[in-house]
């Protein structure tokens, strides 16, 4: 069994008409994980309520408490945006806030079981930095995992991988001063949000960023894991890995220029399982919902086998 942390509730963060970052993400891959034919295989658990845990003291020490306090005032004056691309809606701030609570659930199963877990959650949040939101993010889900992580038993070594295809500025941001942390990130460029330099290294020697050109194949892509990020990740020996999975890099995406398919991303998955079963996959980007919704399932399906 997988467990696959999800609520209906996020689906209330409602970021408009014609918003890539829709509700309907969600919904597509539900849809794909029920008419899968190993569905019985999933264990379908619901993230942790707000009033169980709250996730407040650990968001304070990631987030500037000015930015949390713009985010929640934003909600409750009806919403509003915090760039041109990032709404806030009236339920925006408590649905984030429990995407977060879902990330930090799926940190304990993996530790309690020591096998995957996917975090089916939204609004994503690797761009999202110390003191603002952008690119559709609100909190930085999984750096503020990774630091979670580190505060349960026999984790001393995060390492996060970042297969978006848009650059997660916004976890680099919050990592790269932690040793205990490894940050390592495939991405186009040029893309948005322009950052994510190869010549970008980290404080401590902990960030990898490989750069991929647009229209790179999984070709391009198996030479990059093969070469780069699997010896990195390996050389560090983490006790838990964190996938911030975006599905963009899909040919069929709208908002890039990679040329995968689908099925690349459980090949994906099985270069992540060589360096660790230890793996919490979380949702970031892809906005072609039948592209996203069957590379979810190849990525579920690599971890049942």
């Amino acid at each position: 069994m997988l467990p696959v942390i999800y609520s209906d509730e996020f689906l209330k963060h409602d970021t408009g008409r014609y918003h890539p970052e829709r509700p309907e993400r969600l919904t597509a891959i539900v849809n794909a994980l029920k008419d899968a034919p190993w569905a019985s295989q999933i264990d379908w658990q619901l993230p942790t309520p707000l009033d169980k845990r709250s996730v407040m003291p650990l968001l304070q020490s990631i987030h500037e408490e000015s930015y949390i306090n713009r985010v929640r005032d934003l909600a409750l004056g009806g919403g509003g945006g915090l760039d041109m691309d990032t709404p806030v809606s009236p339920r925006s701030y408590n649905v984030a806030l429990l995407a977060v609570n879902a990330w930090l659930d799926g940190v304990d199963r993996v530790v309690e079981t020591g096998n995957p877990a996917f975090v089916l959650a939204r609004p994503p949040g690797h761009h999202a930095t110390i003191n603002t939101g952008m690119g559709f993010c609100l909190f930085s889900n999984a750096a503020i995992a990774a630091r979670y992580a580190l505060d349960q038993p026999g984790i001393n070594r995060v390492a996060i991988l970042d297969w978006d295809v848009h650059h997660g500025n916004g976890t680099q941001d919050i990592v790269e001063t932690h040793p205990q942390i490894v940050y390592c990130s495939l991405h186009q460029s040029p893309c948005y949000p322009g950052t994510g330099y190869a010549s970008d290294r980290g404080e401590h020697n902990n960030v990898l960023n490989v750069p991929m050109v647009p229209s790179s194949t999984v070709a391009e892509y198996q030479l990059a894991f093969e070469q780069k990020a699997i010896p990195f990740l390996k050389n560090f020996q983490p006790d838990l890995l964190i996938v911030s999975a975006g599905y963009d890099a899909n040919a069929a995406d709208p908002l890039a220029g990679i040329s995968l398919q689908p099925q690349d991303f459980g090949l994906f998955t099985d270069y992540c399982l060589q360096v660790t079963r230890r793996i919490v996959f979380g949702l970031e980007g892809g906005y072609d919902l039948s592209a996203l919704s069957q590379s979810v399932v190849a990525t579920i399906e690599r971890c049942l086998i």
